[in-house]
Formats: C-alpha cells, sequence, structure tokens
C-alpha cells in the first residue's frame, strides 16, 4: 500500500510538473501564488468601485492569407455591424461600449482604415498600432513605426500629447515584445522599450501572451518596465504604477487578467488559463467576467479603480457571433447589470487610450472625475 501511494505521488509529481511546463505555467506561477495569497480586493468601502472595461483587438484583414474581398468583407462587417451591438449598451454616464483597433503596419490599406477612422469619428472607439516583425533591428523599428504614425495621422487617427507629439498604444504581433519570442518569432530587437518609448508609444497593452513562453514573471499588473540593449524581455518585472509617484522606465506596461480557472477543468482535473482573450473557443461567461475583475488590476494606492483589459482577434470570421452577436450583448449586459450600480460599482467603456488616461490621472493623485 505504502509503495503505491508513494508511486501515485510520483505520477502527480510529474503529471503537474508537464502541465505547469507544457503550458509555459511555470513562468508566471509563482507571481500566480503570491498573488492567491493576498485574498479578496480590499477597497475603500464608503466608495463606489470603478470597473474600467476595455476590448483591445489584433486587428488583421488580411489574417491566414485572406484574399482582397475577405479583407473588405472583414472590415465592412465590423463598419455595419459593430454599431448595431454597441448602441444597445451603456457605462455609467452614457457611454457606449469602447472597441480599440491595433492595426498591423504591415497590412495597411487606405479603404480599410477610412472606414475604421468612420467608426472612430462616431464614437465607437479608436485605432492604435499592431506589428509582427522578425529579425528587425531598432533604425528598421523606428523607421516602420514613424511612417505609420504618418500615416494613420492622415486619417484622422492618433492623438497628439501636451507637446504636440503624436502618440499611440501598441500591441506586438506573436506576442514577442522586446524580443521575448523563439522558435522564429523574435522581433530581434533587445532595445524595443527604448524605442517604442522614444517614438510616442504610452503605452503597451500586448500582456498577456499566456500561454506562450514570451509570458512575463510579472501578471496582472499596471507597470514601468526598462529596456536592456543587451538583454530580451526586459519587461519580465518592473516598477508599479502609484498614486502620488513619477512614472519610471522606458514603457508603461498595462495588463490584462491572468490567472487558472479553477471551475473549467481540462479532463475534470487541470484548471485551465484565464488570460482574457475572448474567441469562440473560450466565450465571454459571467464566471470569467467575475474572474477577470477578481485579478483586481489597479493602480498601487487607488484600489477602488479596477481595470479589465480583454483582448481578441477580430477578422476571424469564427469569432463574429461572440463579438457582434448574442454574445457580446450577453457580456455587456452582464457587465451593466452587476457592476452599474451606480452605488457599489460605477462602470467606464475606455478605449486602450482612455484606460491609460485614466491610470495616469490616479498616479498623478488627482480625485478623477468622468
Amino acid at each position: 500500500m505504502l509503495l503505491f501511494l508513494i508511486l501515485l505521488a510520483l505520477l502527480l509529481l510529474v503529471i503537474s510538473g508537464y502541465f505547469l511546463t507544457s503550458k509555459n505555467i511555470h513562468i508566471w506561477f509563482l507571481s500566480y501564488i503570491r498573488q492567491q495569497n493576498q485574498g479578496k480586493i480590499r477597497h475603500h468601502v464608503d466608495e463606489p468601485v470603478h470597473i474600467v472595461f476595455a476590448c483591445v483587438d489584433h486587428f488583421e484583414p488580411a489574417w491566414n492569407g485572406a484574399s482582397y474581398e475577405d479583407e473588405v468583407r472583414r472590415v465592412d462587417t465590423w463598419l455595419h455591424d459593430y454599431p448595431k451591438m454597441a448602441n444597445k449598451h451603456y457605462d455609467w454616464l452614457g457611454k457606449h461600449p469602447q472597441h480599440t483597433f491595433f492595426y498591423p503596419i504591415e497590412e495597411y490599406k487606405k479603404e480599410h482604415l477610412d472606414k475604421l477612422a468612420q467608426l472612430v469619428r462616431n464614437g465607437y472607439g479608436e485605432v492604435e498600432i499592431h506589428l509582427h516583425h522578425e529579425n528587425d533591428t531598432a533604425l528598421g523599428l523606428r523607421d516602420k513605426i514613424e511612417s505609420f504614425k504618418s500615416t494613420l495621422r492622415c486619417h484622422g487617427l492618433l492623438n497628439l500629447n501636451r507637446d504636440g507629439e503624436v502618440t499611440y498604444g501598441f500591441i506586438h504581433g506573436d506576442w514577442a515584445l522586446d524580443n521575448s519570442g523563439k522558435n522564429g518569432k523574435s522581433c530581434g530587437v533587445n532595445n524595443e522599450l527604448q524605442v517604442l518609448g522614444q517614438t510616442g508609444c504610452y503605452a503597451d497593452f500586448t500582456l498577456p501572451s499566456a500561454p506562450s513562453e514570451t509570458q512575463t514573471k510579472k501578471i496582472n499588473s499596471i507597470y514601468y518596465a526598462t529596456g536592456d540593449l543587451l538583454r530580451p524581455k526586459s519587461h519580465d518585472t518592473g516598477i508599479d504604477v502609484e498614486v502620488g509617484k513619477e512614472s519610471a522606465g522606458d514603457l508603461m506596461i498595462i495588463q490584462g487578467p491572468l490567472t487558472l480557472n479553477w471551475r473549467n477543468r481540462k479532463y475534470g482535473i487541470f484548471p485551465r488559463i484565464e488570460n482574457g482573450e475572448i474567441t469562440v473557443e473560450n466565450p465571454p461567461t459571467e464566471q470569467r467576467i467575475d474572474l477577470w475583475i477578481q485579478q483586481h488590476i489597479h493602480v498601487k494606492g487607488a484600489p477602488n479603480w479596477v481595470f479589465v483589459k480583454v483582448h481578441t482577434h477580430g477578422c476571424q470570421e469564427k469569432h463574429k457571433e461572440i463579438l457582434l452577436g448574442k454574445y457580446a450583448d450577453a457580456m455587456y449586459y452582464y457587465l451593466e447589470g452587476k457592476y452599474n450600480d451606480i452605488i457599489n460599482y460605477r462602470l467606464h467603456y475606455a478605449t486602450a487610450r482612455g484606460m491609460y488616461n485614466i491610470i495616469k490621472s490616479l498616479e498623478s493623485g488627482k480625485k478623477f472625475q468622468q
């Protein structure tokens, strides 16, 4: 009997080790354990909890080698169907759900951006920068970014900061921010964080990237990372954004939720990774929404402001019903029903840039009003 128990224990250790490494959970598992030990959300009970919700989209019309006709159809679907869905929903200030289209530099077509600019002008979201690049250089990256910034400005997109400089949000293709990828997916630019910061990037929205090996040790955080010319994946750690403290490092990293979903188990044993991605395979259920909020991603010192950034790939036809149909409706109705009672919760629909602006306002120590 004792031998059987020992063998069973060894088998469980082997299986658990395989589970942790096969999905790269070992990279962030210690951070997960530490956060679980911190317990429930602690906030000022005499004030409402503000839920800032943003959906960032790796918006790739040419995905999977699409024909030009398919590209047009994909963009037209969003142009026509997103307003119909969004118009049914409001946050506590009457704003419709906001969608941020991170458009790939390498897939630029004028007609596609003209249509997205129309959605932006009508108040349904914003367009930011997405880039897939491999074996690149810092100079090559800089040239691509600066050129595309100018192109987007010609479409009436992107904003200026107080100094009159064009700013943008960023998502890295293949998740390989700061040369963190492997197996032919490395971008080649170890000091990418510095280049992004120098070219006007206000924040990166790539993470979480789990189960990819590009996932950082640091999870469920809003922080500043410092680039290192000699070392890839410099954003593995960083300094938390905090009320009353000055910004630090080269780039702000705004992460979405990452945890283990113990109520959705593989083979009834292993918890599945919850990374905030909305897909047809993993639709936005009420249980998932609660789990996103429970991760309590916030600015240090401002616990009553919870930031929920989810991500998707909106040009993949299989996700249409999830993002533009009844599943999207159900997600927004649930957010509005449970997390927008005004007294206990106030819901804010935000673009990526809007989320960043709230973060910076809290960091400055101002009592944020919206």
